[in-house]
């Protein structure tokens, strides 16, 4: 295996959350169970056989290695991937693509979607990916991917099967989606962006973004700036009721020491343990 980035990696509840991210630096996550990605920051050699991108938004640290990715994929006769994104960026980058691909000398095939909040794709028939606001100094989007599953309606459990059978061929409808949202990600996005979609709090997975955590940054700056700050978190505590939060995109103003030793002082326990520091 090429190792050339940053990568960490945890699994829970059977998905495998993988990826990095700094503020300013680069973003980029993979969750190989789901055949789905969130942002292209850059470009983990293993992560190109990942079909489908969700891309919160365009800053350069969130999308720079998207011509990189599309060229990998080309060279391995690989299929034309999907990345869904704000709508807004679609033109420019086709254009940005375009320059490339009279400098490579190559074409680098995606296929765009533009995307909006109340949006929903349909991964297949078990997942299907909400799409929500998120609030940043740019167009922004936020991701929750729900688990789907048709259940029998309460008043016809317990009846056998043939009259299932015949309840069905009369045109009655016996079962009903039931749905579990079970991953949450946020991209760059002031506490709105968890706000504005309420059911991020309850996903088994939350990825989200913890940039600031110094008591002395200001918090009108940040939030101005579309970024969260630990107290954001501390604020909010009772409402994370998910079974794992991953915290990353830390600013580069901090060392890994000082984020863990500020974040557990403010939160001890981490949320029960729940809390992981992406460092």
């Amino acid at each position: 295996m090429v190792k050339n980035l940053p990568l960490k990696k945890l699994s829970h509840a059977g998905l495998t959350i993988e990826g990095y991210s700094r503020a300013a630096v680069q973003t980029y996550w993979r969750i190989p169970e789901l055949k789905l990605g969130f942002d292209l920051g850059a470009q983990p050699w293993d992560f190109m056989g990942t079909p489908n991108w969700f891309i919160s938004h365009t800053h350069m640290d969130h999308i720079a290695a998207l011509p990189v990715y599309l060229a990998r994929r080309r060279m391995m006769k690989m299929e034309p991937p999907t990345i869904y994104l704000p709508g807004l960026a679609i033109g420019p980058l086709n254009d940005m693509l375009n320059a490339f691909t009279r400098l490579d000398r190559g074409k680098l095939p995606c296929k765009f979607v533009a995307v909006q909040p109340g949006d929903e794709i349909e991964l297949n028939r078990e997942y299907v990916v909400q799409v929500g606001k998120s609030e940043h100094t740019v167009p922004a989007l936020s991701f929750l991917v729900w688990h789907r599953k048709n259940k029998l309606k309460e008043q016809f459990q317990g009846i056998d099967g043939q009259t299932i059978r015949d309840l069905r061929q009369d045109g009655i409808e016996v079962s009903a989606e039931q749905r579990v949202p079970i991953l949450g990600y946020t991209g760059d996005t002031t506490v709105a962006g968890l706000d504005n979609m309420p059911e991020l709090y309850q996903a088994k997975i939350l990825i989200t973004e913890m940039t600031f955590v110094a008591a002395n940054h200001s918090k009108e700056k940040i939030k101005k700036n579309g970024h969260m700050h630990l107290s954001d978190f501390i604020e909010r505590q009772d409402r994370f009721e998910n079974e794992v939060v991953i915290a990353a995109h830390f600013s580069t103003r901090y060392s890994d020491s000082f984020i863990r030793r500020t974040v557990e002082k403010a939160l001890p326990g981490l949320f029960d343990g729940r809390l992981h520091l992406w460092l």
